[in-house]
């Protein structure tokens, strides 16, 4: 029986997981096999916290493996190592040891054969490709930014929860048009069709007296959260871009703040002329957005530039699980 070696990299979010499978050949070249999805993750502390992440790496990875080619005869598909990085997993933490153990029971390896991270972490190792240094900023519902320099010495600004640090994200552009649209509807500001664009987002009447108060009662419901909001940062940002003075300042400072993110790491870690790759929803979808932060790092990180991602997650992920195989 010829034994295929087979490493697994997933990308728990908290919408969806992926899983993508590969062969590791002999020269120890990763080759993609299939890539599936199965369901989101949360905090391993939230309720059905572990349950929904084991489900999420048991299910993504079964389909994964139904995408692939039936062996041939006298060929076995071994899954030898993997890599998870995903949602809520803080570096060194208890959090994290816990992960570890639920992901080597919930894949059927031994714990020393499973890495488990942030997404932060297995996002930055997919984006650099080759590089030796540079920053990772993620601007999508949230936000959060790593970097590397060429010693592996790594450090992390934001990521902290919407509630608490939330600069930069689409959840933050969102809430913070929300904001703006209450107090133009109680003469604090001068209304603009902003405020008019944003409650027909949330299919309330600009016209009525009720809505401010629709408005507070709807932000509170669990189904809203950060996603919620960040629904309404394309609008704030469709806005802006038609010249909505006030629309503009928000997405200048949501730029502002990922580019001191940037600045600060570069500073922590000595990087001089440091690629920077953008990724999330936020970043990729909000084209304003990413010009005012390339701007912001002209004058406040000279010589920062963006550059393309190198790669993604499973990308990163599968990177990190070829590094638990030991060459025979």
């Amino acid at each position: 029986m010829v034994s295929t070696v087979l490493i697994a990299g997933f990308d728990a979010g908290q919408t969806h997981t992926r899983c993508r499978l590969a062969r590791l050949n002999p020269g120890g070249d990763v080759v993609v096999l299939a890539e599936a999805e199965g369901p989101g993750v949360s905090h391993l502390d939230a309720p059905g916290g572990e349950q929904r992440f084991a489900q999420a790496l048991v299910q993504s990875l079964d389909t994964a493996r139904h995408a692939l080619l039936r062996p041939q005869a006298g060929q076995e598909l071994v899954l030898a190592a993997a890599a998870v990085g995903a949602s809520g997993i803080e570096a060194a933490s208890a959090v994290q040891r816990r992960g570890q153990q639920l992901a080597a029971a919930a894949l059927q390896l031994p714990s020393a054969q499973v890495v488990v991270t942030g997404d932060e972490r297995t996002a930055l190792e997919g984006a650099r490709g080759e590089a030796a240094a540079g920053i990772l900023l993620i601007s999508g519902t949230g936000c959060i930014a790593l970097g590397r320099n060429a010693q592996g010495q790594h450090h992390r600004c934001g990521g902290w929860g919407w509630l608490l640090d939330g600069a930069g994200s689409a959840a933050d552009i969102g809430r913070d048009g929300l904001a703006l649209s209450l107090q133009m509807a109680d003469g604090r500001q001068r209304d603009t069709p902003l405020r008019q664009a944003l409650w027909n987002a949330l299919e309330l009447d600009g016209d009525d007296p009720g809505a401010p108060q629709a408005i507070k009662a709807l932000v509170v419901q669990p189904s809203f959260g950060s996603a919620g909001l960040a629904r309404l940062a394309p609008v704030v940002h469709q806005l802006a871009r038609a010249g909505d003075a006030q629309a503009l300042a928000i997405v200048q400072r949501s730029a502002a703040a990922l580019a001191a993110m940037a600045n600060t790491i570069a500073a922590r870690l000595e990087l001089l002329a440091p690629p920077i790759w953008p990724a999330g929803g936020a970043l990729e979808h909000l084209e304003l957005l990413r010009q005012e932060l390339a701007a912001t790092l002209a004058r406040e990180c000279p010589g920062a530039w963006l550059n393309r991602p190198a790669g993604d997650g499973c990308d990163g992920a599968l990177q990190l699980a070829r590094q638990l195989i030991r060459p025979r």
